[in-house]
């Protein structure tokens, strides 16, 4: 347990500012996120130092096509979430903070990275577990390691510009394109996750974007084209895009997404104008000028890449990325 940053007091309550939830906690009570409590008066971080899921990934899984391709990560979580989704493919250690947990703190966490070329704060929300994966990325950064966030967007600007002074590349759900879809079956606000996805990018951070298609929720053309254009004016058509598919989890029991729906987006996203998009399976890397494959995959493992000095070899087109 740690004391936390960025909360105020607020009458009889702490008012936590770490995220546009500003949840007031009343003394002995918690967050939205449920790790985040308020001890006499002072808001502490429950889970410092103490992740509940720890495992050496390809960044292909996070998944970042463009970042450091075949670089391997140690990919750490802690319980929580401020967000509740219906969804939820991680609910068991997102939404239950009853499960095991390990003694790990930031210098043993970059110690366990031995071997590894970075480190990814991952598999439930980052942003619930600020200080500790600020301070590992402090130590990581140090060392010569690299620090990639998977996150769900849900941070206000002040944290969110001060970790990225640490953070090199960051994959953002983007979950829907309407503001119903968030308040109805996420617990929150869409505009708040296009902010942060600006402001990653404002402030110099590696972006990428994945959106989960559930069938008969977020899976309107109109949604994904309204979306794909968002994206391009906002932030450009350089960021990849990543549509993946929905497997029944948690609370929702729907239909299971096919690969022609992620296909169909895929050519949505394409005809907007996005450079580079990835439907499910569909994971090569392809030039967007001449259409020679770059990369290479099988699942999440690079089987093949002839991107030379961040260029394609066959018309010396400069590709989007950090390779």
């Amino acid at each position: 347990m740690k004391q936390a940053d960025y909360w105020k007091k607020k009458g009889r309550f702490i008012q936590c500012e770490l995220c546009p939830l500003h949840c007031k906690i009343i003394k002995g009570g918690a967050g939205n996120c449920k790790v985040r409590k308020n001890v006499n008066g002072t808001l502490y971080s429950l889970f410092y130092g103490k992740p509940c899921s720890i495992a050496i990934d390809p960044i292909e899984k996070k998944p970042l096509y463009h970042y450091l391709p075949e670089s391997r990560v140690l990919s750490i979580a802690t319980p929580g979430c401020n967000l509740s989704c219906k969804f939820c493919q991680n609910w068991e250690i997102s939404q239950n903070t009853r499960v095991k947990t390990f003694d790990l703190p930031p210098q043993k966490v970059v110690d366990e990275a031995s071997g590894c070329d970075g480190i990814a704060y991952t598999y439930t929300e980052p942003t619930v577990f600020y200080e500790y994966a600020r301070d590992t990325a402090k130590i990581a950064k140090k060392k010569g390691l690299f620090n990639v966030l998977v996150t769900n967007g849900l941070i206000e600007k002040k944290p969110l510009k001060s970790i990225s002074k640490l953070v090199d590349a960051v994959n953002i759900d983007l979950k829907a394109f309407t503001d119903k879809f968030y308040q109805k079956i996420c617990g929150g606000k869409l505009e708040w996750v296009l902010e942060s996805i600006k402001n990653y990018k404002k402030f110099g951070v590696w972006v990428e974007i994945t959106n989960l298609i559930i069938p008969g929720h977020n899976d309107k053309p109109s949604q994904i084209k309204k979306m794909c254009a968002w994206i391009l004016d906002n932030v450009g058509d350089s960021v990849p895009l990543h549509f993946s598919r929905f497997w029944p989890q948690h609370k929702m029991n729907c239909q299971t997404t096919t690969q022609e729906t992620v296909s169909k987006a895929k050519r949505i996203a394409e005809e907007t104008g996005i450079k580079h998009v990835y439907a499910g399976i569909d994971a090569d890397t392809t030039c967007s000028e001449c259409g020679k494959t770059l990369i290479k995959r099988t699942g999440f493992k690079v089987v093949n890449n002839v991107i030379s000095d961040g260029r394609c070899p066959e018309c010396d087109t400069k590709i989007s990325g950090i390779f």
